[in-house]
């Protein structure tokens, strides 16, 4: 497959405004990952999906770049190299010079193929992109099958758009003024931590025939109910600590995806969060009744005069002549200690839901399953991650804890609500 290149890409970019929380906190003990990945009806050719890798690569021009220290700011910048399959490896601390300097890695397993990526590189969405892009080319050299591009699974025949690698936050928010939002310090779940890098998994799988109507009967969304039900197990949790010092608010931090909301193309990170809770100081709240909070504060939460300022203002921080002219050795303590007591500081929990997946017609009967999951938080005791596809809808509770008693009062209420889950567990560090 040849390409004509018109674009010019370049060579060394500075990395996307919410990207610089994420070198900024990277040690030998944590790293910020995520992993997706697709299982398809057959043992996947290792061979193969080297050569289709090759070719996206090129294609998504970020995933050739590694990370590079400047005096002032990290960049992405082009590797003289070619990426390579790398063997399934534990989903903790990414060791880059094991990967070559690239910022993910691509394994074959069995019949799936598994994306592990450096958040600094891209959010869910452009791993999204990049794994069904490369599950597509794929499966088109392996079967010889026609691919019906679209949004998702991009032509990997095509010169990439200088839109997809853009900065969106400073391409729509430079220039606005804005006020970061005031938080409470939320609850946090307590136990004994895994040694390092420990990370165990709960995966459960959700028929959407019997979950949707669910959704329906409490009036909100699959996200919705999803955060009410883990906002109820941390109700759970809360009751049976007898810490008095205990924070009496609980809340779930949602990510959302801009382009929902903003015209952007961007494979690069392109999301912000909102914050759903309640404070149980007075008391404690059934399901039906968690669901109506999440759904009206998610509401409000995304009004363009709430969601924007807080944006506006991270970019106009970055901006600002004073932070510009930091050396980055004096910036990287600082970019740290403020995520590190701004940001889980202030959620109980992570819960990132990805939607519901739809795939070319040509190849849904290659593709029986798409998956996510979250890796090891540094402030939290764990998150949730999910996928819709299939008419399945695919549920991962990762945690860093020894302790499942947050899983076990999440899963409880499958039970209740009369949803049949198939549950299993893995260890993924």
């Amino acid at each position: 497959m040849k390409r004509v290149q018109t674009l010019e890409i370049p060579s060394r970019m500075r990395i996307d405004n919410a990207a610089n929380i994420y070198p900024a906190s990277l040690s030998k003990y944590y790293a910020s990952l995520y992993r997706i990945y697709v299982t398809l009806s057959d043992f996947v050719d290792p061979v193969l999906l080297q050569q289709a890798l090759e070719t996206v690569t090129e294609r998504i021009p970020t995933f050739r770049c590694g990370l590079k220290s400047g005096t002032f700011w990290w960049h992405l910048s082009r590797l003289d190299k070619t990426p390579q399959l790398m063997p399934l490896a534990p989903l903790n601390h990414f060791h880059f010079r094991d990967n070559r300097g690239f910022l993910y890695r691509v394994s074959a397993d069995g019949n799936r193929i598994v994306l592990d990526v450096f958040h600094a590189l891209g959010d869910g969405y452009g791993g999204e992109v990049f794994l069904m892009t490369l599950t597509g080319e794929y499966l088109r050299l392996r079967y010889g099958i026609s691919i019906d591009y679209n949004w998702l699974v991009l032509n990997p025949a095509d010169t990439p758009a200088k839109e997809e690698f853009e900065d969106s936050f400073k391409t729509i928010f430079s220039g606005r003024s804005g006020a970061l939002e005031k938080n409470d310090d939320a609850y946090h779940i307590k136990g004994r931590k895994l040694p390092f890098g420990g990370l165990r998994d709960v995966r459960v799988v959700l028929p959407t025939e019997q979950f949707l109507p669910v959704c329906k009967q409490y009036g909100c969304s699959a996200t919705e109910l999803l955060t009410a039900m883990m906002l109820h197990a941390l109700q759970d949790l809360h009751d049976k600590d007898g810490d008095k010092r205990r924070s009496n608010v609980l809340k779930v931090s949602v990510p959302i995806n801009l382009r929902a909301f903003y015209p952007s193309r961007t494979l690069r990170n392109f999301s912000s969060y909102v914050n759903l809770g309640i404070d149980v100081r007075n008391g404690y709240f059934p399901l039906s009744e968690l669901a109506t909070l999440v759904k009206e504060q998610k509401r409000v939460a995304l009004l363009p005069d709430n969601l924007e300022p807080k944006i506006a203002e991270n970019v106009a921080l970055e901006e600002s002549i004073a932070v510009r002219c930091l050396p980055l050795v004096i910036k990287r303590p600082i970019i740290d200690y403020i995520n590190r007591h701004h940001g889980d500081r202030f959620c109980s929990q992570t819960f990132s839901n990805l939607g519901n997946i739809t795939l070319p017609a040509t190849m849904q009967p290659y593709v029986t399953g798409f998956e996510a999951v979250l890796g090891r938080q540094r402030g939290n005791s764990g998150a949730v991650a999910c996928v819709g596809y299939g008419g399945k809808l695919y549920v991962h509770l990762s945690r860093n804890i020894a302790s499942d008693d947050f899983e076990r009062c999440f899963l409880a209420q499958l039970d209740v609500l009369g949803v049949a889950a198939d549950v299993s567990h893995s260890i993924l560090a």
